[in-house]
């Protein structure tokens, strides 16, 4: 696994970054691709929309065992008000699960850094927006750059979860561990089912070890909340079939904007 840095620091124009992008993603669809879960490629590709008459960007950030294609109807929306958007691809996304099983939360953010790293080559002013694990992203995002966002949009943030699987991850994770050490790794229960909301666009399994990844990063997040200081906007449903009603209201509570 390949940890980037982000492409402004190469001097390289928007056009070209986006061409590094896609074919990373090319690249890593070929080497991940698994007959029968892998998604066409255009679920996963990254994808740029540009609004030539504005100066204000929108990197906006999938969830968990989706892609890209999961945000698009936002950014069509966001696109048709006049913005700039980019949706970044996260790592171990767009490809199989068992790539994603391999992928840890600071990869994810060196996607979005990329991503923004983009964005920055056009725009003057940026927002970060995300669904679900994104809006984690996004938060966290702006914890560890508050300069560079103007704002952040978190939809279903998952600071809590409603299933048991979810709520369990890290037992079921150590469990793993403990059983691939003893050479009893058969025993081990790696991927866990997903009642996928897009079965079009998500992974029909997803990997033990991505929970944690996501339970790891709302640690941090919800640790560090206060320090957020920009305009941001928090949004849950309160029949979110993965994320836990008291999440957004949590999560709003504990800003310091």
């Amino acid at each position: 696994m390949d940890i980037l840095l982000p492409f402004a620091e190469h001097g390289k124009t928007t056009d070209q970054l986006l061409a590094d992008e896609a074919a990373l993603f090319r690249k890593e669809y070929e080497k991940n691709y698994a007959a029968g879960e892998s998604k066409p490629p255009d679920i996963g590709i990254p994808f740029f929309l540009r609004a030539p008459l504005s100066d204000t960007g929108v990197l906006l950030i999938h969830g968990l065992m989706a892609a890209p294609a999961e945000v698009r109807q936002w950014a069509d929306f966001l696109h048709a008000k006049g913005l700039t958007v980019y949706a970044p691809r996260l790592a171990g996304h767009g490809t199989s699960s068992k790539d994603l099983s391999v992928r840890n939360y600071p990869e994810w953010l060196n996607s979005v850094d990329r991503g923004h790293a983009i964005l920055k080559t056009c725009c003057k002013k940026i927002l970060v927006a995300g669904f679900s694990t994104g809006a984690g992203l996004a938060l966290q995002s702006v914890i560890l750059r508050p300069r560079d966002f103007e704002a952040v949009i978190a939809v279903s943030a998952p600071l809590k979860f409603k299933s048991f699987s979810s709520k369990f991850a890290e037992l079921l994770h150590g469990f793993n561990l403990l059983c691939k050490r003893a050479g009893l790794g058969g025993l081990a229960v790696e991927y866990l089912k997903n009642d996928a909301d897009n079965p079009h666009i998500n992974y029909l399994r997803c990997p033990v070890s991505a929970f944690v990844q996501v339970k790891k990063l709302m640690r941090s997040v919800r640790r560090s909340l206060p320090e957020i200081d920009i305009p941001a906007l928090v949004i849950q449903a309160k029949n979110d079939p993965k994320v836990a009603p008291e999440s957004g209201p949590a999560i709003f509570q504990r800003l310091g904007t």
